[in-house]
């Protein structure tokens, strides 16, 4: 029987997760009930409204953000394992919704019960994962959204520092856009493959056997380039390797 006092947390599970890479899901609900939390995956959820509200529909976005303020507000804390997805629920949702202000402000009232993964599990669980062990190079690439939007640089760092073996290599500009950007890859898509292009090159010279991040988008963006490239560097999502998964097929390989 479940602790009362565990944390109810909803987890979003977002669309690229879910249609893509099901195992960042898988390990995001691992993590989340070894730090302590009651976790549950709401069917009702759909896509945040992201593409949307980025390419101008503000109306649609904002029909989406009422889905998911619906879905999620029961919950003591809303857990995305996405920094894009988190950052538009928590920065852009009350602007989604300023020509209605009663949602405007339930968004703003949720928005401060919903976290990045790896920041909930720092900043609020203060959760260190324990028996983790791998033996690899790895370097990071920091997320727009997550980076500027949510302040999740350390957190993800802190807890691969825990996974026993794993070196951190550092990534020159990792701080600097992969390109994808979402409908910027697609409206640009030459300014985006010499952004990558450049991004790829940066990776392989830290000579890391890893790239790790924490927004899907980006590592499959950066993924295929250096699929294209031939280079034996590995994509993974930072909470499949805290979740023990780094045996599993990287992003982009074959299952």
């Amino acid at each position: 029987m479940q602790s009362p006092l565990k944390p109810r947390v909803g987890l979003f599970a977002t669309c690229l997760v879910n249609a893509m890479r099901p195992s960042v899901g898988i390990a995001s609900l691992q993590l989340l009930e070894e730090a302590g939390c009651r976790v549950e995956v709401p069917l009702a959820q759909t896509c945040c409204g992201q593409p949307m509200f980025n390419s101008g529909n503000t109306r649609g976005a904002a029909k989406l953000a009422r889905i998911f303020i619906e879905t999620f507000e029961p919950f003591d804390y809303v857990v995305i394992p996405s920094g894009s997805c988190a950052g538009m629920t928590k920065a852009h949702y009350e602007e989604a919704l300023a020509e209605d202000p009663p949602w405007a402000e339930r968004a703003r009232k949720l928005a401060t019960r919903t976290w990045e993964i790896t920041s909930f599990l720092t900043d609020v669980m203060h959760f260190v994962p324990r028996g983790r062990s791998l033996q690899a190079t790895a370097t990071y690439h920091d997320s727009c959204s997550g980076l500027r939007e949510l302040g999740v640089f350390a957190q993800p760092r802190a807890l691969l520092q825990q996974v026993q073996g794993l070196e951190m290599r550092k990534l020159e500009g990792s701080d600097v856009c992969c390109g994808f950007g979402g409908t910027f890859c697609v409206k640009y898509a030459a300014i985006s493959n010499g952004i990558v292009d450049e991004k790829a090159m940066a990776i392989e010279r830290t000579g890391a056997d890893l790239l790790l991040g924490g927004d899907l988008g980006c590592l499959m963006n950066m993924a295929g380039k250096l699929s294209r490239r031939k280079s034996p560097v590995r994509v993974m999502h930072t909470v499949e390797v805290l979740a023990g998964m780094a045996g599993a097929a990287a992003i982009g390989e074959a299952e």
